[in-house]
């Protein structure tokens, strides 16, 4: 299958830089999976395309301010740093500008030595394992030093660091959020709660695999970066509560997709589990556990335009995207949303 299948034409100007004021009040294009039909409305109106029984899956992760910057200890240099994966030890696996000025035994200060890393090696794409020092919690450091990783389209920093936040974010660890999520406010999730719609909440830590550019011209060939996922047994519990008793699983964004199907027995059921998952998911696929997926409109030729297509169909939803590009629809991380049913 050829990468090039998933492009489309987008405006510049379709680029949405900032958040809504009122979350909830987002465009929602409702997008038929199996009839290709459209309806335009507005966020807080998914609750017409939801009913009692239907399990609502959440992905429950937390943005850290992993945008740090310092400088090389010795000639000042200014470095960039982009915090990917926690190891053991407070070592990071990171994403380092410039690389070539970060050697294995080269430290960095930060925050006029608040806190202090040191290269350790370099490891695959040209990442960098790094050991940091410091006193006190690193997290609170990190809050006071770091900066939100705004995806590369966003061409300016946050007012409030929340708005890159769901309302529902509970574990650190992610360095890009669950953006579908960002749509729901505490009223509209008592409002879904209150119609008797179970809502299930499950965790996977974003990585920057999100904004990769797939590079190979078949997609087949293209290897996803490992994200770190967990489900706890109650649940897992919802959820296939939810598919016995005949009702629709719907997926809260493509990383809880990814989470429930990476998971799923083979027979759709779901257990307590955690680990990584690299799973692709693109046409030709064969859902295990969701019925249908609320998300952001995505970046052409990528991965994420690969897994809606799985869901809906490449003709179906590369129609829908047109439709929302006449239709001024904005795009991407803070951009309005879709329902595919």
């Amino acid at each position: 299958m050829d990468v090039k299948d998933f492009d489309y034409d987008l405006p510049e100007e379709l680029i949405a830089q900032d958040p809504l004021e009122d979350r909830s009040s987002s465009r929602l294009m409702v997008l038929d999976k199996k009839t290709g039909d459209i309806e335009h409305k507005i966020f807080r109106d998914v609750v017409d395309y939801l009913q009692p029984g239907d399990c609502l899956v959440l992905n429950n992760t937390k943005v850290i301010p992993a945008r740090l910057f310092g400088v090389k200890e010795g000639t000042e240099a200014k470095i960039e740093i982009l915090l990917l994966k926690r190891k053991e030890n407070d070592i990071w696996e990171t994403l380092v500008k410039p690389g070539k000025k970060c050697k294995p035994g080269v430290k960095i200060s930060f925050g006029e030595g608040l806190l202090t890393g040191e290269v350790l090696e370099v490891v695959e794409d040209g990442n960098r394992l790094i050991q940091f020092h410091y006193d006190g919690i690193f997290e609170e450091i990190l809050d006071q030093l770091g900066q939100m990783p705004l995806p590369p389209y966003i061409t300016h920093q946050l007012k409030d660091k929340n708005r890159y936040q769901t309302v529902y974010a509970k574990y650190d660890g992610s360095a890009a959020a669950p953006t579908a999520g960002l749509h729901f406010t505490p009223e509209l999730l008592q409002q879904i709660r209150d119609m008797g719609i179970d809502i299930a909440e499950v965790t996977l830590h974003v990585g920057l695999g999100t904004f990769r550019p797939v590079k190979v011209d078949t997609i087949e060939e293209h290897h996803m970066h490992s994200e770190f996922y967990r489900i706890e047994q109650s649940e897992a519990d919802k959820i296939n509560r939810a598919k016995a008793n005949g009702h629709r699983v719907v997926a809260v964004g493509t990383t809880s997709t990814r989470t429930l199907e990476s998971a799923a027995e083979e027979d759709g059921t779901l257990r307590e589990k955690s680990g990584w998952t690299d799973i692709f998911i693109y046409p030709g696929y064969k859902f295990k556990v969701i019925d249908a997926l609320i998300t952001n409109f995505h970046l052409p030729q990528s991965t994420l335009v690969m897994l809606v297509s799985a869901l809906a169909g490449r003709e179906h939803i590369l129609a829908a995207y047109k439709k929302a590009v006449e239709e001024k629809y904005r795009f991407f991380s803070f951009g309005d949303a879709m329902l595919i049913k």
